[in-house]
């Protein structure tokens, strides 16, 4: 076990290098946001896609074509409204009346990087187009099924003030996105690095720094690491700790309607994986549990019209289960 360990390490060592160059590279734009963009570069390896909540103007679209830029890979921003509809992004069949065929025509979605824009101001029925994209990484169009390019990553924004004209998200939809980041106001320190940058008529930009099939290994290599039962069953008391508190004397009464789903353990386990990694490591410690737990449960967990109206926050209640659950 100590030679596979040691293995292990010295291939998450060798990524990590990589990693850190890539994030050096996106922060030559990127200004502030390091554990936000730390976040993304974490989803990509653990095969994820994440839901980016934040206000406009906070760079969400340049940080993701940032990212696709130094990675060499294809990047697509679709703007959603609620005039889109699913074939807009999946594609459609077209007639060709020379050749009295039909002939499909890919929609935006074929690419590896996806900004899915304002994605709640899409109807229901184009949101859910998305599902299947996500999930089985292919889409089906009229009944033929086509992969999709890899690596693949969804990056859907939405703004947490406007509720007019925008539909919420599906439990079902929301799921499928293994992060839900939150993107706060920089400092005024950043904002004045910002203007540096932004208006000096000389806009930075990111170099290539790894390929698609890289990325790829990466993915590939982000299973293998170690984790420990101990580890296993410290998730599990967590995420069964948001569907039933009581058993683990964690005072949330009145405050948790529904817990996570057993999709949350599977991305808390491939999400500290993938975190290890970062940190040069072939095994997982509490601590990458730690550090992405609000990440993967914030949005899969559904608090009571009490909690909401006492302005309790689902980052709160995740606080009170970490602390509640004793960690290996």
């Amino acid at each position: 076990m100590d030679k596979t360990i040691e293995n292990l390490n010295k291939k998450a060592e060798l990524y990590s290098k990589e990693t850190d160059k890539i994030i050096s590279e996106v922060e030559k734009v990127i200004v502030g946001q390091k554990d936000i963009v730390k976040k993304v570069v974490v989803a990509l390896f653990a095969n994820g896609h994440v839901l980016l909540e934040g206000m406009p103007g906070l760079a969400k679209t340049m940080m993701i074509n940032t990212l696709a830029n130094t990675i060499d890979v294809d990047f697509k921003r679709l703007q959603f409204t609620p005039d889109l509809l699913p074939a807009d992004i999946m594609g459609t069949k077209i007639y060709n009346q020379k050749t009295g065929e039909f002939t499909t025509k890919k929609g935006p979605i074929f690419s590896n990087f996806i900004l899915a824009d304002e994605i709640n101001r899409a109807p229901p029925k184009v949101q859910s187009a998305l599902l299947e994209a996500m999930q089985e990484r292919q889409v089906t169009i009229s009944g033929e099924t086509h992969k999709l390019e890899k690596p693949f990553l969804v990056l859907a924004t939405q703004n947490p003030i406007e509720t007019e004209g925008t539909y919420a998200l599906p439990e079902a939809q929301v799921d499928r996105f293994m992060f839900k980041l939150h993107l706060d106001y920089p400092t005024d320190k950043e904002e004045a690095e910002i203007l540096r940058r932004m208006t000096t008529g000389h806009i930075p930009t990111a170099e290539k720094i790894t390929t698609a099939n890289s990325i790829l290994k990466i993915q590939k290599f982000v299973p293998e690491i170690y984790v420990d039962e101990k580890i296993h069953n410290y998730v599990v008391k967590i995420v069964h700790a948001t569907r039933d508190p009581k058993k683990y004397k964690i005072d949330v009464e009145g405050h948790l309607q529904y817990g996570a789903s057993p999709r949350a353990s599977l991305w808390l386990v491939l999400g500290a994986k993938s975190q290890a990694l970062l940190n040069s490591r072939g095994y997982v410690l509490p601590e990458d549990v730690k550090v992405i737990a609000k990440d993967v449960l914030r949005h899969r967990i559904l608090l009571t019209y009490e909690a909401e109206a006492e302005g309790i926050t689902a980052d709160e209640i995740i606080d009170k289960i970490i602390s509640g659950i004793k960690s290996p």
